[in-house]
């Protein structure tokens, strides 16, 4: 919240929108909520007089009781899913402002904030054509909109606005979403409870579920079993059970951990195996592709696969429903060696608790009945037991992730799937498919997306109506650009590296030994672009700097500043006009070791994070010089002390650095941490069968930092501690 009496808040959001070719894309900016203007800037205004008349926004919306906010639900962006707000004047309704945030909390303060603004700008009395309404109508239109859920399509509607409309379309109040409700034939078991009687918005369920009965408790839960009779299921469905549990988290958290299907699921549900976007429905619906992971003797039984639709809403007094019911997809067919199971009914109920001691809690509740098909489950109950109560843990590990995770909010995210449609034959069929692929399925998460640069003026022009997103159509991955690595991308100018050497060799050949060779970037995950955001990292790709020699010492002492030694790599540079980067890796013992790498650029970008890096104090450099180490070769016991965490090393060990006319050198001490001295130790028992993948890097840490880019990686191979040589070092 700004200091500024005027200001009721600002900060960083997402704008969120598409291209005319379908495409999504997204821009960081600053918004400021103001009593009667919301607007948003590229950057954030420095003072008041910014804010007012020195700097001039990309984009205001004046705000009045005619404005109204439209909760979009999620957006999927690049596998990231966004919460999307949309503010608006209905009697202007070109004129409006999509934003969007990456956690639903700082989504669901937006909304509050500028709902608030509204409300105050409801004077006593409001014109309405020729009437005046008078201060009480108004209140009872805002309080049947804050009855009514926050994302549901049968909002209240004022009759007031419907004579309004010359177009006879009654008008949203301003708490409405975009999403149309929960399909006709999904069943909300959530609601169960609301007079015992089933959904009306399914008239197929001629059942309650409102008589459940406790069969266990086990991991601290308790798993209910429906007391319904079932013989209208078949043999291979199970009654339907529900697990419920207590989770010291907030329902935002939990609800966004649910909700995402990446490698996070695999810490807390044991029976995920690989899910997938088969379609974006609308901000609350979606179809959805799961593989489950049943241990059920797995050498006997098939795995099981789902297509379900999922469905979400958050309710007014702050607890969250998600809804599963298995549905036909034409992109996602049964799949070979998978049998589909189905969905009758399922999803998570999330619902906030009275803190206790001062701790926040949450009850979630997972209800799931599931045929698992396949023509011998009927005659093995023990399977179909096992396999519910196998889905209906993820409760217990969800209570536990949070118990031993230090992270505040996951943000969540779902892979983009693949086309699994299944081979057609006849050229109808191919056509069919064909234009299938063209409507409904996702974009391909290979294919390289055009994502709008963040300095680009082009800003509001790329909205299209939501009715024409989910037609967009894909272009030829030779037609799309990929985008920008960084501002330090090297010219295309290839640097010479004659004459450039050191006493351990190069080998490009797989299976070599005692030599080096230099590491694909790919294979290493650094900060993306939106990292400040969203947490996201990606392949590294192409290095700033050319590795252009190693250099393997021994000697009695330490060796300090090894780029004085006459005919480095460093000198070389010089001669030729080059700027080099050397990073002495200092290994102690009785005889000490030195691994040393030259890197070499033309010249530094000014005012880029490797030009402050180089030219910074000691205590900015420690900050951020970083290793990510890996050992694709080696022990179980050496792979996994040396990990693969991104190391600052500044941080856990001393650095001298030495500033040179076109050089810098790191010397690393190793040996002065206890913890890396007792890994090398291991290491260096071991060192000729290893190979050993290094990437340095400067971290970034603001968004203008980003993405991050490695300095350079490089790979060891079976390093002989005998072919390491005495250096002449020059005083």
């Amino acid at each position: 919240m700004s200091s500024s009496s005027s200001v009721v808040y600002e900060g960083w959001m997402v704008r969120y929108g598409r291209r005319k070719i379908g495409r999504s894309f997204v821009h960081t900016r600053y918004f400021v909520l103001e009593p009667r203007m919301l607007s948003y800037y590229k950057r954030k205004p420095q003072n008041r007089a910014d804010k007012v008349g020195g700097k001039l926004p990309i984009k205001s919306l004046p705000i009045d009781g005619n404005c109204r906010v439209e909760d979009r639900g999620l957006k999927m962006h690049h596998g990231h899913m966004l919460y999307v707000l949309c503010v608006y004047n209905k009697r202007e309704k070109h004129n409006r402002i999509t934003m969007a945030a990456f956690n639903i909390q700082e989504a669901l303060i937006w909304k509050e904030k500028i709902e608030m603004v509204i409300d105050q700008q409801q004077g006593a009395t409001q014109t309405d054509g020729n009437r005046v309404f008078s201060s009480s109508q108004q209140k009872a239109n805002i309080e049947n909109g804050r009855k009514s859920s926050s994302s549901d399509h049968e909002s209240q509607y004022s009759h007031e606005e419907e004579e309004e409309e010359d177009d006879n379309q009654r008008s949203l109040l301003r708490r409405t979403t975009i999403g149309n409700g929960p399909p006709e034939s999904l069943y909300d078991w959530t609601r169960e409870n609301d007079l015992g009687i089933s959904n009306q918005g399914s008239p197929d369920q001629v059942f309650s579920r409102g008589h459940w009965r406790l069969v266990r408790c086990q991991n601290g839960l308790r798993i209910f079993e429906e007391l319904q009779d079932v013989d209208y299921l078949a043999r291979s469905c199970s009654r339907a059970m529900k697990a419920v549990g207590v989770v010291e988290a907030s329902c935002e958290a939990i609800f966004q951990l649910v909700m995402s299907m990446d490698t996070t699921r695999f810490e807390w549900d044991c029976s995920f195996q690989y899910g997938s976007l088969v379609e974006e429905v609308d901000g609350h619906t979606a179809i959805l592709y799961h593989r489950l992971q049943l241990d059920w003797f797995p050498m006997f039984v098939w795995p099981r696969d789902l297509c379900y639709v999922r469905y979400w809403r958050r309710n007014d007094d702050g607890s969250y429903v998600v809804l599963f019911q298995s549905r036909e997809h034409p992109n996602c067919g049964p799949q070979p060696g998978f049998v589909r199971a189905h969905i009758e009914s399922g999803g998570f109920n999330i619902s906030p608790l009275k803190s206790r001691n001062g701790r926040i809690r949450t009850q979630v509740q997972h209800l799931m009945q599931i045929d698992l098909k396949g023509w011998g489950v009927g005659y093995a109950p023990s399977f179909q037991q096992h396999c519910l109560l196998h889905m209906l843990n993820s409760v217990a590990g969800l209570r536990e992730w949070f118990s031993q995770s230090d992270e505040s909010q996951v943000l969540p995210r779902i892979p983009v799937m693949v086309n699994m449609t299944p081979s057609v034959p006849s050229k109808k069929g191919r056509k069919a498919e064909e234009n299938t692929m063209q409507t409904s399925l996702p974009m391909d998460p290979s294919r390289p997306s055009t994502v709008l640069e963040e300095e680009s003026d082009e800003d509001d022009e790329f909205l299209i109506p939501e009715c024409e997103q989910e037609s967009s159509t894909h272009e030829d991955a030779a037609d799309v650009k990929q985008p920008a690595l960084g501002r330090d991308e090297e010219g295309s100018d290839q640097i010479d590296l004659s004459g450039f050497s050191g006493n351990l060799r190069r080998d490009d050949r797989d299976n070599s030994r005692d030599c080096w060779r230099i590491s694909d970037g790919n294979n290493f995950r650094v900060r993306s672009k939106n990292f400040v955001y969203d947490k996201s990292k990606v392949p590294a790709g192409k290095p700033l700097m050319e590795l252009v020699a190693v250099d393997w010492f021994k000697d009695t002492k330490r060796m300090d500043h090894v780029a004085r030694r006459k005919g480095c790599a460093v000198q070389v540079a010089a001669e030729k006009g080059l700027f080099a980067l050397a990073i002495n890796l200092q290994v102690p013992g009785t005889t000490n070791y030195s691994m040393v790498f030259y890197f070499v650029t033309k010249k530094l970008i000014p005012n880029s994070l490797l030009q402050r890096f180089v030219d910074g104090d000691d205590e900015f450099r420690n900050s951020r010089f970083k290793l990510i180490p890996s050992v694709p070769k080696g022990s179980w016991i050496v792979r996994q002390s040396v990990g693969s965490t991104p190391c600052l090393l500044g941080k856990a060990v001393d650095i001298t650095y030495i500033r040179g006319a076109n050089y810098l050198e790191i010397d690393v001490d190793i040996g002065s941490s206890t913890v890396a001295n007792g890994v090398l130790g291991l290491v260096c028992g071991v060192i000729t069968t290893l190979v050993v993948d290094m990437a340095f890097l400067v971290q970034g840490n603001t968004y203008e930092e980003l993405p991050e880019r490695l300095i350079g990686a490089v790979r060891m191979s079976h390093i002989e501690l005998s072919s390491a040589i005495v250096p002449v070092l020059e005083d």
